[in-house]
């Protein structure tokens, strides 16, 4: 199937670390803003939004290494988010960028703040949508991000549903299961009964994930604690646990760009009861054995990221009613005037 809209293109840019897909509007020059998507996607997500950015802005949007079109590098988890961070500098160090204004979403505003860390005068402004944790995903809780255990069981790897990673391995399109990519979609990237338009393509952008212990969900390890395991030292999901990914304290960053952190109010993957953080399923019955709040309280993912935004001084946070995990899907005007906001304030 077709999967570019109408005034998008794409090519494949090398840079000194891997040969990277990228997404550009046709004929747009002006200002730069670089899209980076989240896992179990990849830059098809945002053409709607490139598409739709005022003509004096520039829109740009990669693939991470494993998804879509960019080189399958492997991904070592150890670094946390470190390896997209470094591939997209890499980028931006190629297409000559700098400064930019970057606008990452779930995992990829984790690698905004990677790269913030790293690089704070190469970047025009952040907006961060609907992120992960500064804290990682799973295994903490508190707002300073503790861990529940010390090598991170129920995050990692091993937190990802067998029969999920099967079907996205085999490329499955349908709808018959709740597990199917198409229904993850569905259910848990967009609020119900919201049916994106362009979806069949969003489908196979879901579908270009590679999967395996180097790519998602990674390799897994035992753990004595519940539910049993930890983090691996490979793979996408590792990349996000907090034994590998925390970033406690943003005070120290100079210069501080424009930050907007923009959110849907219901989403159920990044929440402070989501749906992916298994010390939750476990608090409402839907995992057992589950040692109790005690031991294993669920992770408070918006009240750390809201901590930790704090250690930045000045930030914007913009919630959308009625949105999920993604509000340039289900919510796109709101999501776009807040953005677009963004992106013309910071320009003054």
């Amino acid at each position: 199937m077709a999967t570019l809209l109408p005034g998008v293109t794409a090519r494949r840019v090398p840079t000194e670390r891997l040969t990277v897909n990228v997404l550009e509007v046709t004929g747009r020059t002006g200002t730069p803003v670089l899209f980076v998507h989240g896992n179990v996607s990849s830059s098809l997500f945002w053409q709607e939004t490139m598409l739709a950015l005022p003509s004096s802005f520039r829109p740009l949007a990669l693939d991470l290494r494993g998804f879509g079109d960019t080189d399958p590098e492997p991904v070592d988890a150890t670094r946390g988010l470190g390896d997209y961070a470094e591939d997209l500098a890499a980028l931006v160090t190629a297409l000559d960028l700098a400064p930019v204004h970057l606008v990452g979403w779930s995992m990829g505003g984790g690698v905004l703040l990677r790269y913030l860390l790293d690089r704070p005068s190469a970047a025009a402004s952040l907006t961060l949508v609907n992120p992960v944790s500064p804290y990682g995903f799973g295994g903490t809780h508190g707002v300073d991000g503790r861990l529940s255990d010390p090598a991170g069981a129920g995050s990692g790897a091993g937190t990802a549903n067998p029969e999920f990673v099967r079907r996205l391995a085999e490329g499955d399109t349908g709808a018959d299961s709740p597990l199917s990519p198409r229904q993850v979609l569905l259910a848990h990237y967009v609020k119900p009964p919201c049916v994106p338009e362009h979806l069949d393509m969003l489908v196979e952008s879901m579908l270009s994930t590679r999967t395996g212990d180097d790519h998602y969900p990674g390799t897994s390890s035992a753990a004595v604690a519940w539910p049993g395991f930890a983090p691996g030292d490979r793979g996408v999901l590792n990349t996000m646990a907090p034994t590998h990914f925390r970033i406690p304290d943003l005070s120290t960053v100079d210069p501080k760009p424009p930050l907007l952190w923009i959110r849907g109010t219901d989403d159920v993957i990044v929440s402070d009861t989501s749906l992916y953080d298994l010390a939750h399923l476990g608090s409402i019955g839907a995992v057992p054995g589950w040692p109790g709040e005690e031991t294993c309280p669920p992770q408070p993912m918006l009240a750390q990221t809201r901590a930790v935004l704090g250690t930045y001084g000045s930030y914007r946070e913009v919630a959308i009613p009625d949105s999920g995990h993604s509000p340039h899907l289900d919510q796109p005007a709101a999501f776009r005037a807040a953005l677009i906001d963004q992106l013309t304030s910071a320009r003054r």
